[in-house]
């Protein structure tokens, strides 16, 4: 089910704040789906989420690479939420700090990794049933 992304209701907000691991897929070069467990944030006020990860993975390559639409999908029992939209690579210093901060809220601080940069997903459709 679509959600308004103005208002896609504080219970699919809450299960965004809940420790759920999600999916991110990205498209290879070829064309073929990617699908990688990942851990997610969701800033809804502007409508950013944002994945850590290295500079190198593939993720961050595909990215690169131009393929910039993405979903993540996050799942537990029937309750499930996709965020889809294009995603860019930020490596600057201000732009992971804020992730690496994010992630350890919802998750737990991260390893120490100097190659990490964030995919920045600027969410333009919601897709879920929470």
């Amino acid at each position: 089910m679509a959600r308004d992304l103005s208002d896609p209701g504080q219970t699919l907000l809450d299960f965004l704040t809940e420790r759920h691991l999600a999916t991110l897929t990205t498209v290879r070069p070829d064309g073929t789906p990617h699908v990688v467990p990942v851990g997610v944030t969701y800033d809804a006020n502007t409508r950013i989420a944002r994945v850590i990860t290295s500079g190198g993975s593939a993720k961050a390559r595909h990215v690169r690479a131009g393929q910039q639409r993405v979903a993540v999908c996050q799942v537990d029992g029937r309750r499930w939420v996709t965020l889809e939209g294009a995603a860019v690579v930020r490596d600057d210093a201000a732009s992971v700090t804020e992730a690496v901060e994010r992630y350890a809220r919802r998750y737990r601080q991260p390893r120490e990794n100097p190659a990490r940069v964030v995919l920045e997903i600027s969410v333009d459709r919601i897709l879920g049933n929470v």
